[in-house]
């Protein structure tokens, strides 16, 4: 495995681009295997988990080829139905195969996914909304597989219990191939959902949301190939917005708008960071000595549950005190500790909610006494060098952000995580002035 070795205190300064979402990559590889025609995706992002996602195509039968940032896909029908249980075990969006196993050979075999351990997360929306669609499905802990068959897929009316973007985006594809009318009622509204959307549309899909959190999908008999452009990821642009700010620089992202990014935006020109968006992209840039602001974590268009961490980064520097409150998952502040290696003044707690079930969107059963949903930071705090282990991909861009801003040499371990998510993150950094090198860690 590799590591990190950063030399803090180098301000960021130049032009800079972010590759495409990861959020839509990997679902529209999955989408991709509902057609046995090819589907060329572009501007996809080269990290570990599109390539595991590309390599369970192929082991379930389909072809994948990789050119530059273009992936080319083509499912001429499923060989097997079964996904290995160790790739599944890599990457959460292994699970979404169910949907287009399901839909063209109305059977599948997937276990229990991997990912970032963020709490339980549980897939018991996406399980659920797939039964309402007629596919029996039974999870057996004995071989750690979900068993799934159908007699054929029929539209239905759903409604999610709560916000799942994993399970609306399932059903989504799912139902594209349905029999019938298939209504997701309090389905989840991210940008990358409706892209979703535009590349089945662009396959011969018919769905469209007629409100904010509906979605109306009418079952075709067959989709066809296509080529879709995949759009940038909104977690690379706060990555790079956080960590040009912090480390007082001044950098401007190309090709990229404030669609999708307006509760961010909001939340850092309130703090003081110098914003500035033109037809070309966005400049961020620091101005003034930045000042404490609160953020709770919602679905969209709230703020989002991934731009936590590397705010709470942010918010060591800001003058007062600040609370993050995390109410996405249950277990999402694990990084909390490195920061308080660095210097970082910050405490865990648990705030008085009135009415959990309401704010809440992880299930209330998986909660446990030992997890923390909220962090009050007090700033502005100095920060030092450390040895530091990433969590998983968010609290690992937090703890490289922490380390570009602190003083002295920090070592951060198991840099793999930062790799599912972020492309070549530490070449890109060092081009606008940052000093990372790359070691193995043997």
């Amino acid at each position: 495995m590799d590591k990190f070795i950063i030399n803090g205190g180098k301000r960021l300064f130049g032009k800079a681009s972010v590759s495409g979402a990861k959020n839509v990559a990997l679902k529209a590889i999955v989408a991709a295997c509902l057609t046995n025609e090819e589907v060329t995706i572009e501007n996809v992002p080269l990290i570990s988990d599109v390539f595991v996602m590309l390599e369970i195509v192929k082991e379930l039968g389909g072809e994948a080829r990789v050119l530059d940032h273009k992936v080319t896909i083509k499912m001429s029908d499923f060989k097997v139905s079964k996904i290995d249980l160790e790739r599944g075990a890599e990457v959460r969006t292994s699970v979404m195969f169910l949907a287009p196993l399901l839909a063209r050979k109305n059977e599948a075999i997937v276990p229990n996914p991997g990912g970032c351990r963020l709490g339980a997360r549980p897939i018991d929306r996406t399980i659920d909304g797939l039964r309402s669609l007629g596919a029996d499905i039974k999870y057996i802990s004995e071989d750690g597989y979900f068993h799934a068959k159908t007699d054929g897929l029929k539209g239905a009316t759903y409604k999610f219990d709560k916000n799942t973007h994993t399970g609306t985006e399932t059903l989504l594809i799912a139902a594209s191939l349905s029999a019938g009318k298939t209504i997701l009622k309090n389905a989840a509204q991210e940008p990358e959902i409706d892209e979703l959307i535009s590349l089945l549309n662009k396959m011969g899909a018919k769905i469209k949301r007629p409100e904010p959190r509906t979605i109306e999908i009418d079952g075709v008999g067959r989709l066809y190939g296509t080529d879709f452009t995949i759009a940038p990821d909104r977690n690379e642009v706060v990555t790079l917005a956080i960590a040009s700010i912090i480390t007082k620089g001044d950098i401007f992202i190309e090709d990229v708008r404030r669609e999708g990014l307006e509760a961010f935006l909001e939340k850092l020109e309130e703090a003081g960071a110098g914003v500035e968006t033109t037809k070309e992209g966005i400049r961020f840039f620091y101005k003034e000595s930045l000042r404490a602001v609160d953020v709770t974590t919602s679905p969209y268009p709230g703020f989002m549950t991934d731009w936590q961490a590397p705010w709470a980064v942010l918010m060591t520097q800001a003058a007062g005190s600040s609370i993050i409150h995390e109410t996405v998952f249950e277990n999402k502040l694990s990084y909390i500790q490195d920061l308080k290696k660095m210097g970082a003044k910050m405490r865990l707690f648990n705030p008085k909610v009135s009415n959990p079930e309401e704010v809440y969107n992880f299930n209330l059963s998986d909660d446990q006494p030992k997890y923390f949903h909220a962090v009050k930071i007090k700033g502005a705090s100095s920060l030092h060098n450390a040895v530091l282990t990433m969590q998983n991909i968010r609290a690992g861009a937090a703890v490289v952000i922490a380390a570009l801003a602190a003083r002295g040499e920090s070592v951060i371990l198991e840099v793999h995580h930062l790799d599912r998510g972020y492309e070549r993150l530490e070449e890109r950094l060092n081009s606008l002035g940052a000093n990372i090198t790359r070691e193995n860690e043997n």
